[in-house]
């Protein structure tokens, strides 16, 4: 069956995030999924992913004040296969679709000995197995897909096509084909929902704010016209939103977590029903919302704020306080000391209480 949309990985995000927005597209889209770990376990969910009654996902929260609690289904998904025991129909269903969608977990990239070798082995990685089906498209004198990769990494699409031509230089040796590549656009996005709980055999549970935020550049097109899939001109923005703002209100909570000993079972909406609400509202709005003013992203960091406090009062979701705070030295660092790095071009910012997390850490 000719699809759409090939889409690499099977996770509850990309049910609950990119497959609902193929479903509820004014076009919608249609997308063939494919596993490329082999995992068993995960193999046994494709079977009720492709179900021509679809999968639901289950969207709980706050949105504009206001609960959510309701049910949707993910009508786009249409085959689902494994690069381990499917690969023929993966290579018949590539010649054709007009995106490629990839969510292999951050290490997805990281490449094995044997991705370089001619011949794909069955262990190669996700984008040794692309570059195989890329050369496949290649010869049979098709034009190059979209790429739209969402993992949790810099650039996310400049990483892809970097590793793709690496692997095709060495494994391939093919200057016509390196040249095909090179041409091929692979876009840079950024992606942002809370989901927070699989569904059996298939579906998810999800937060209601959602974004794609796809960087504009020339060839780049959003997969289908949905409002929470954006091209931008930079990442830059959406970008520094969530790590400064969310991922920093994250941080703060797990330090007083830390100087109050831990407290056992504590989450996110505990803090958000406690006193201690106002006082990260007020490092939000006194210490974080001058830097991105200084930025020339004020008004966007007012939204986000406010969509940020809705989304830590989730009455649906149990976020624990105690996951949050692992690696806690590396956040502090990428989430407020560099916060003040990127704040502070062109003067000192002042933010006393993001500070003082500071100091009492390096003390």
């Amino acid at each position: 069956m000719k699809t759409d949309v090939l889409q690499f990985g099977t996770s509850r995000f990309l049910q609950a995030h990119a497959d609902l927005f193929f479903s509820e597209a004014r076009v919608p889209r249609s997308v063939t999924v494919v596993q490329t770990s082999g995992n068993p376990e995960r193999a046994k969910r494709l079977p009720a992913l492709a179900d021509p009654d679809g999968i639901p996902i289950k969207i709980r929260g706050l949105l504009d004040g206001q609960v959510i609690d309701k049910e949707q289904r993910v009508t786009s998904l249409k085959q689902a296969f494994s690069t381990h025991t499917d690969w023929d129909a993966v290579c018949a269903v590539f010649k054709d679709v007009d995106f490629v969608v990839s969510n292999t977990s951050d290490i997805g990239f990281a490449a094995r000995p044997e991705d370089m070798d001619a011949i794909l082995a069955p262990t190669a990685s996700f984008p040794a197995k692309l570059t195989h089906l890329l050369f496949m498209r290649y010869h049979a004198g098709s034009a190059p897909p979209l790429l739209l990769p969402t993992e949790l990494l810099p650039n996310n699409g400049h990483a892809l096509k970097s590793r793709l031509l690496e692997i095709a230089e060495t494994a391939l040796a093919d200057a016509g084909f390196r040249d095909w590549l090179e041409q091929m656009v692979a876009a840079n996005s950024i992606v942002d929902r809370i989901v927070s709980e699989p569904l059996e055999p298939a579906g998810a549970i999800a937060e209601p704010y959602a974004l794609w935020a796809i960087e504009a550049a020339p060839g780049v097109r959003a997969p289908c016209d949905h409002p929470s899939i954006q091209i931008v001109p930079s990442l830059e923005g959406p970008e520094r939103l969530k790590l400064h703002i969310l991922n920093l209100g994250h941080t703060i909570m797990a330090d007083w977590w830390l100087q109050d000993g831990r407290p056992e079972g504590q989450t996110v909406l505990d803090v958000m029903q406690s006193e201690r609400r106002g006082a990260l509202e007020h490092i939000l709005i006194s210490d974080v919302l001058p830097g991105f003013a200084a930025r020339g992203l004020e008004e966007d960091a007012k939204h986000f704020i406010t969509a940020t406090l809705e989304r830590f009062s989730n009455p649906f979701l149990r976020h624990l306080i105690s996951d949050i705070a692992g690696n806690h030295s590396e956040k502090l660092d990428r989430r407020i000391a560099a916060f003040f790095d990127w704040a502070s071009t062109g003067g000192v910012l002042s933010a006393p209480s993001l500070s003082a997390i500071l100091d009492r850490n390096r003390s």
